[in-house]
């Protein structure tokens, strides 16, 4: 039975929404859900609700706050709710973590505790990002803002691996972020990676424009975490903006209220789409472990949708399968 570990007091709405989404996905997906905090405010929040039957929690008194620096409070925090987590997977008492808190902090933890997988540089950050087709795997989006050619390469390895593996992608399509398509485009990284990449051991399409991220006509976007972060955070930004232009003109005149109305069911499927509280969490590739990074605003939705992300990694064994593989 897959258990896992949620860090009960990270994110924003911590920890009501997160012990919201933990009750939902063990009441519906009968989901052996491990809550690291408070044990007390655990208990309290928990009781006598469906699902309850399938929740255990480890008291764990401190919490990494969103705005702590990352690996002075990992290192100092080693009672704290994230580290707990990290804990657990560490010594195979959990077969994952999904953290909504410190960014930072739930990498340095899974570093620290659970460690990389042999031969991975450095872990990355995967995100699936809407398309016109469906989604697209997007990685690294913020582990890493300064890379290595070495490290893309491996990025795009990864993500190939999981693609297949766990979105059941045949034989992805690996692009390399660029500011154009030609091989001699970009900076010297992108330079480098696209020569390192023709023998990467994956279906490498080429350079890929920013304006090509949401057509659908790549599976897995290869850039830094710099850049990938600023792309992440611009189509979140830029999603919430196109709704809300809609939802305003849709009130401008009788006339388009009467004609958003007969939309309704559209938009409705196209913001659920937008919405990253379906996509749950981001799995940080390269860990030894599953570990799944939710967005710091995560509502219960989210929370649900992170824990089904890792049960899903957890069964497809995608580490398992990317330590076989990196190996070679």
């Amino acid at each position: 039975m897959t258990r896992i570990a949620v860090d009960a007091f990270g994110g924003d709405y911590a920890p009501e929404q997160i012990v919201e989404g933990a009750l939902l996905a063990a009441d519906k997906e009968g989901i052996t859900v491990v809550l690291t905090g408070n044990e007390s405010r655990l208990k309290s929040l928990v009781a006598g609700r469906a699902g309850s039957n399938r929740v255990e929690i480890v008291h764990a008194p401190e919490v990494v706050q969103m705005d702590d620096e990352p690996v002075a409070a990992v290192r100092a925090k080693t009672d704290s709710s994230l580290v707990q987590g990290a804990r657990l997977v560490r010594e195979g008492k959990a077969d994952a973590l999904v953290s909504a808190g410190n960014t930072g902090a739930s990498l340095a933890a899974a570093l620290f505790n659970i460690g990389r997988i042999k031969g991975v540089e450095r872990p990355a950050i995967s995100t699936l990002m809407p398309t016109a087709k469906g989604f697209s795997l997007v990685l690294d989006v913020g582990a890493n803002v300064d890379c290595r050619p070495s490290m893309l390469v491996q990025f795009a390895q990864m993500g190939s691996i999981y693609a297949s593996e766990v979105l059941k992608v045949s034989n992805p399509r690996v692009g390399l972020l660029n500011v154009g398509h030609e091989p001699g485009k970009g900076n010297q990284l992108a330079k480098e990676a696209f020569d390192l990449l023709q023998d990467a051991g994956v279906n490498f399409i080429g350079n890929v424009e920013g304006r090509e991220v949401p057509s659908g006509n790549v599976d897995v976007i290869i850039c830094d975490g710099f850049v990938g972060n600023v792309v992440l955070k611009l189509a979140e930004g830029l999603g919430a903006t196109l709704l809300n232009m809609i939802k305003t003109e849709a009130k401008s005149s009788l006339a388009a209220t009467a004609g958003a109305l007969l939309m309704k069911p559209g938009f409705r499927r196209i913001k659920k789409r937008m919405d990253p509280n379906e996509y749950g969490g981001a799995p940080l590739l390269g860990i030894n472990g599953v570990v799944i990074i939710a967005h710091g605003g995560s509502n219960a939705k989210a929370i649900y949708n992170a824990i089904r992300v890792a049960r899903d990694g957890v069964q497809n064994n995608y580490v398992g399968i990317i330590a076989e593989k990196m190996a070679h």
